[in-house]
């Protein structure tokens, strides 16, 4: 039978009632142990794992420890997790595929490419809703300015991300997880029309881009179907058309605009609980900004200060427990710096 979660209590029992005399009937769990039962569910194959912040690395590990392939569809199961959810996946012969567009990129770039041929990875980034402002006018950033993507319609925090470039920050974090590679192997290029989705180039120097429109059907499509591609209609997924598409420019992201870059290279080459940290001090700042509760330029100030407070802390080869208990501190600390900072957005 199938199964359903639901958070909220009231929720789930109105489902219940709604599906009262249905043959035959679902299995409706609910709460955080529900939503590991059915990611272990033996019926599935492959986990879709979506949920925003350390809550989905529950039952990722779960649908990991019952031989299920993951889709990877959230950055913090291997940003805070990786560390240990990768030497998990080995153990169990799971495959992790990524679902988000830069790097399903880049998983289908390397498809073919021999071991050790893969030189550097290049993520590219719309550059967000600030690209083209003046750094001097950041100070004066409200959250409505900030939601304003210029080519992908995604949900607030995400879209805040974006603006900040911690998004292609983390991105980083999970690169190197992903495929391997050296910080130093992984560069960041703001590509405006977010048509190439990123990059990768080989050991003799060719460089393999994937295309498309910006559409994140396509990424969760392969992530599913992989290793085959599924036939689809030119109605509903239109083709790229050059033509249309126009011109393809690249710009080097200003660090000064974007301090999140250098703060998550700095948590990769950390490693062990930092990158969580840094994760969770994001999330924990961007939703105080969105809050009205700190400034724009806040938010990596928080980050920065709650990843500096760590470094005592730090364990290089953290336990479940140790990730998810440095990801609930790191939400706690972050929220403190943020109350005692002057530059409160009003």
């Amino acid at each position: 039978m199938a199964s359903a979660t639901l958070l909220p209590a009231a929720a789930n029992l109105k489902l219940k009632e709604a599906l009262a005399g249905l043959s035959p009937m679902p299995e409706i769990v609910a709460g955080d142990a529900g939503i590991v039962e059915v990611a272990r569910h033996p019926d599935a194959e492959t986990v879709v794992t979506g949920i925003v912040g350390c809550a989905g690395l529950k039952p990722t590990v779960a649908a990991i420890e019952a031989g299920k392939d993951i889709a990877l569809a959230n950055k913090e199961t291997l940003i805070a997790g990786g560390p240990y959810v990768l030497p998990l996946a080995k153990k169990h012969g799971c495959h992790i595929l990524p679902a988000d567009s830069e790097h399903s990129a880049i998983f289908q770039c390397i498809q073919g490419l021999p071991e050790g041929g893969l030189r550097r990875i290049i993520l590219t980034a719309s550059g967000g809703a600030f690209r083209d402002w003046p750094v001097e006018k950041l100070k004066d950033v409200k959250p409505a300015d900030a939601l304003k993507h210029p080519n992908w319609s995604m949900g607030r925090k995400i879209t805040v991300d974006s603006a900040t470039l911690m998004n292609k920050g983390l991105e980083v974090i999970e690169a190197h997880y992903l495929f391997g590679a050296d910080y130093d192997n992984i560069d960041i290029v703001i590509h405006p029309q977010s048509i190439i989705h990123s990059m990768v180039e080989t050991q003799d120097s060719s460089v393999l881009a994937q295309l498309g429109w910006p559409d994140m059907r396509l990424p969760i499509l392969y992530t599913l179907s992989w290793p085959d591609r599924v036939p689809t209609s030119e109605i509903t997924w239109p083709r790229l058309d050059f033509i249309k598409m126009g011109d393809l420019t690249f710009r080097e992201p200003n660090r000064d605009k974007y301090p999140s870059m250098d703060l998550s290279y700095a948590a990769g080459r950390a490693g062990g609980t930092m990158t969580g940290v840094l994760s969770a001090a994001n999330e924990q700042a961007v939703e105080m900004f969105l809050d009205d509760k700190i400034s724009y330029l806040d938010i990596c100030r928080v980050i920065e200060s709650t990843c500096d407070r760590h470094r005592n802390d730090l364990v290089v080869a953290p336990s479940l427990e140790d990730i998810v208990h440095f990801d609930q501190w790191a939400r706690v600390y972050a929220a403190e710096v943020a109350s005692k900072l002057s530059t409160v957005s009003v």
